[in-house]
C-alpha cells in the first residue's frame, strides 16, 4: 500500500469525490488544496464525448486568457531577415532561421511556443518529427504560421493559449496559478471552457463535454459539474 503523508491525507479529505462542483467553488478549493511550496499551475482536464480520430473531430484552437496563465512563455520566432527586427520589438526570446532548425534537429526545444512566417515552412516541415509531439509545430489555425510575427509574439505573451484534444479525447489546458485570486481562475477556466464549447464539431453526438476537472500540480482533482455549462 502506497505511503499517504499527514498533509496529502488531509488535503484530499477536503475535496467531496462524490461531488460535482461549480466552477466558483472549485477555483476557490483548489487554492485551499495545494500542497506545493511553489506557485503551482491550475490546470482543466476536459473529456469530450467525440471521437479524435476522426479528421473533423480532432479538435484543437487557441484562446485567450483575460489574466493570462501566469507564465512568461519562451517563443521562437523562425523567419527571415527581414522579420526579425520585428519579432525582436515584441519580445521573442529567441529569432532566427537556420542556425534554430539546425539546434532543433540536434534535439534542442527549450521554448514554449514557436511561430513561422509562411515563407520559412518549407524548410521547418521536417522538423515535424520533433516539434509534433511536443504540440510545438507552427501550425496556421493556431495563429503560429503568420506573416505579422509581431502580433503573434504579443498575443502569446499575453496570455494566448494552444490547446488540442489527445488520443483519448481529453482536452487540458493551464488556466492560471493557485497564487491568482480564485475570481481569476474562474474568469480564466470560463474562457478556456467556452472556446472547447464554440469548437464543438458539427458531427459531434450526443453529450459533448463529458467530464471536466480541476486541479493544480500534485493535488487531488476537483470535479466540475458539466450540466451548468450550455454545450
Amino acid at each position: 500500500m502506497a505511503f499517504i503523508a499527514k498533509k496529502r491525507k488531509a488535503v484530499n479529505a477536503k475535496v467531496d469525490a462524490t461531488k460535482a462542483y461549480t466552477l466558483k467553488e472549485a477555483s476557490t478549493l483548489v487554492k485551499e488544496v495545494n500542497t506545493t511550496k511553489f506557485d503551482a499551475s491550475v490546470d482543466l482536464h476536459i473529456r469530450l464525448g467525440v471521437d479524435p480520430k476522426k479528421a473533423d473531430q480532432a479538435i484543437r484552437g487557441t484562446v485567450n486568457l483575460p489574466h493570462g496563465t501566469g507564465k512568461t512563455k519562451r517563443v521562437l520566432v523562425l523567419c527571415g531577415p527581414d522579420q526579425e527586427a520585428a519579432a525582436k520589438s515584441a519580445g521573442a526570446d529567441y529569432v532566427g532561421l537556420d542556425e534554430f532548425v539546425q539546434k532543433i534537429e540536434g534535439g534542442w526545444t527549450d521554448v514554449d511556443v514557436i511561430v513561422a512566417t509562411p515563407a520559412v515552412m518549407p524548410k521547418i516541415g521536417r522538423l515535424g518529427k520533433i516539434l509534433g509531439p511536443r504540440n510545438l509545430m507552427p501550425n496556421p489555425k493556431t495563429g503560429t504560421v503568420t506573416n505579422d510575427v509581431a502580433a503573434a509574439v504579443n498575443e502569446v505573451k499575453g496570455g494566448k493559449v494552444a490547446f488540442k484534444i489527445d488520443k483519448a479525447g481529453i482536452i487540458h489546458g493551464s488556466v492560471g496559478r493557485v497564487s491568482f485570486t480564485p475570481e481569476k481562475i474562474a474568469e480564466n477556466s470560463q474562457e478556456f471552457i467556452n472556446a472547447i464549447i464554440k469548437a464543438k464539431p458539427a458531427t459531434a453526438k450526443g453529450t459533448y463535454l463529458k467530464g471536466l476537472t480541476m486541479a493544480s500540480s500534485m493535488s487531488p482533482g476537483i470535479s466540475v459539474d458539466t450540466k451548468t455549462f450550455v454545450h
